[in-house]
């Protein structure tokens, strides 16, 4: 199990989580930000150029999922991780890996309350030897409180938050360690497996009487999608679409899927790569629309769109899939596309 103690910067995490080591049996602290240092080095100066925070690199969050997986491997028990993790995208990529691999995950907001946050940050003194790499230390940590504020709408209703205006460390770790052990912070994502080779997924295009596609917000990884998923093993990619779609959304297709993409994915590592197939699921009723039901350990939102509103919200690799998706239903004919592009 993990334990992300998460919060703002300046919110105390590191020392509260110092002091849980005392309270939670077997548990090992793992803060990723050596991870951070490490690509300093190891990456080519270009590759940093307009990196402000390592968070961003998609290298840096597979490898804080997978040194993670590695440590329970090697010292089972729990991990604390006291890291702040703003951007929900990043959320639902690093703990979606996580479920993958079958590690559950405990989410712990420290929120001190903006006034409070901001005279710790005053009153840190990270560098005293060095005046003005303290300042500058201090000007980053208040520089991101506008990115915690904003984040909060999301992280209230993703973690279990703890308020620790006048709480000590060890006060925090106590409150912390006794509502883990009830059970909060949870989070219930789908914990598929990760693909240990080439697969095969069949997606669902459905559409309103405005001719706007669905598209679905996973919990578990970054960015929108179309209802659909993995082909089980024995499984016409047609069923599988038929019961994603039930699952996800509580929808029933009474009619047969017409296929309007075939797109061959390359492996890209971590990725396997696979088919990826896309069926036409026809219209939906304003009556069915007004009772879909999403899972929440898998979806969190769902969203009839336009093309043009799809690039907002899509990866590119999606994207390029809805677009060719879009051209076949108005050829009437399906498209075999290789890596998002049509077959030559």
């Amino acid at each position: 199990m993990i334990i992300w103690v998460n919060g703002p910067f300046g919110a105390g995490k590191s020392r509260a989580a110092r002091e849980m080591l005392d309270l939670i049996p077997e548990s090992t602290l793992y803060e990723p930000e050596p991870l951070s240092r490490c690509l300093r080095e190891l990456l080519p100066d270009k590759r940093l150029r307009d990196i402000a925070d390592c968070q961003e690199l998609p290298v840096w969050r597979r490898l804080v999922v997978d040194t993670a997986a590695a440590l329970l491997a090697e010292v089972g028990g729990v991990l604390v991780v006291p890291m702040s993790l703003l951007r929900q995208d990043y959320r639902d990529e690093i703990f979606g890996g996580l479920a993958s691999r079958g590690i559950e995950v405990r989410h712990v907001l420290l929120e001190p309350g903006e006034t409070i946050l901001r005279q710790r940050i005053a009153a840190r003194r990270d560098h005293p030897d060095d005046a003005e790499a303290d300042k500058a230390a201090r000007r980053r940590a208040q520089d991101r409180i506008a990115d915690y504020t904003a984040a909060l709408p999301w992280l209230v209703m993703d973690a279990h938050v703890l308020r620790t205006a006048g709480l000590t460390p060890r006060q925090t770790a106590v409150a912390v360690a006794e509502a883990v052990s009830r059970g909060a912070g949870a989070c219930g994502i789908v914990q598929t497996p990760e693909p240990r080779a080439e697969t095969v997924a069949a997606g669902v295009l459905l559409f309103d009487d405005d001719d706007r596609v669905l598209l679905v917000d996973p919990t578990y990884k970054p960015g929108w999608e179309f209802p659909g998923g993995i082909v089980e093993p024995g499984e016409s990619p047609a069923r599988a679409g038929h019961r994603e779609v039930a699952e996800e959304l509580g929808l029933e297709l009474s009619g047969g899927l017409e296929l309007l993409v075939v797109d061959w994915e390359p492996p890209r590592p971590p990725g396997h790569g696979g088919l990826r197939l896309i069926f036409d699921g026809g219209r939906v009723t304003s009556a069915d629309i007004n009772r879909l039901l999403l899972p929440d350990a898998e979806l969190r939102d769902w969203r009839f769109v336009t093309e043009e509103e799809a690039a907002r919200l899509l990866p590119p690799v999606r994207l390029d899939r809805l677009r060719w998706a879009l051209r076949a239903r108005e050829q009437g004919r399906p498209l075999n596309l290789e890596a998002g592009r049509p077959a030559q």
